[in-house]
């Protein structure tokens, strides 16, 4: 009776023991399967020969937040929810949708966008604000970068490249609970400025003119207005 009373007093804090080491096991192995970066480092760089590019510059024009099944959409009348968008998609262009995958914010659909993988999911350790491992990008390969846009967005691509020009707007700016209107047009008015002074600095027009050039500009509008409005 006492022996089987000395088990039972042992036993209680061992299972609990064992079952500590065991969830301390198991999170680690999820962490050591899920949260492993999927970038490869070492690949030789591969340089295509003898094709020439369909353009010297591109214009990159990301509007955050556009969901393609409203703007392929009709309103309760019949009419198009976009007009120019899906005229210039279907009829002179060319134009496909993507499939996000979570965590479905800004950041991960920028790097998809932008560097062509899904989002490193190690970059959950930095709060989905620094890249934890570097990779390369559009931006990389380019000759010149001009962007412009939110703060959110922009210092993850431009931090390491020198030779990418970004400018963001004040992180006040951002009002989630207003329409997003001013944060499009601050752009656009950015890279009007741009432009304009070309015209008055010769080292800036021999830039504009280069080729491999990128121009991207980040609307966070649509987002804003959406949080505001619902889609």
């Amino acid at each position: 009776m006492v022996q089987n009373t000395r088990l039972s007093q042992w036993s209680i804090p061992l299972i609990l023991m064992v079952g500590l080491i065991f969830h301390i096991v198991y999170l680690f192995s999820i962490f050591d399967i899920y949260f492993r970066s999927p970038i490869v480092h070492g690949m030789k760089y591969q340089q295509l020969l003898n094709i020439t590019p369909p353009a010297k510059r591109l214009v990159f024009i990301v509007g955050d937040g556009l969901r393609a099944d409203k703007t392929f959409a009709r309103d309760y009348e019949g009419k198009e929810n976009t007009p120019f968008l899906r005229k210039m998609a279907l009829e002179q262009g060319s134009f496909g949708v993507s499939h996000t995958r979570v965590p479905t914010e800004t950041r991960p659909g920028h790097v998809a966008l932008i560097a062509g993988f899904y989002e490193d999911v190690s970059a959950v350790t930095k709060g989905w604000k620094e890249n934890p491992v570097e990779f390369d990008s559009v931006f990389n390969q380019s000759r010149y970068t001009w962007a412009y846009g939110s703060p959110d967005v922009l210092p993850m691509f431009s931090n390491h490249i020198d030779h990418m020009y970004a400018e963001t707007y004040p992180p006040e700016m951002e009002n989630f609970g207003a329409s997003g209107f001013e944060l499009d047009d601050w752009v656009f008015k950015k890279i009007e400025s741009l432009l304009n002074q070309s015209y008055h600095d010769p080292d800036l027009y021999l830039k504009l003119h280069s080729d491999k050039i990128v121009f991207f500009l980040h609307l966070l509008g649509i987002d804003t207005t959406g949080h505001a409005y619902r889609p």
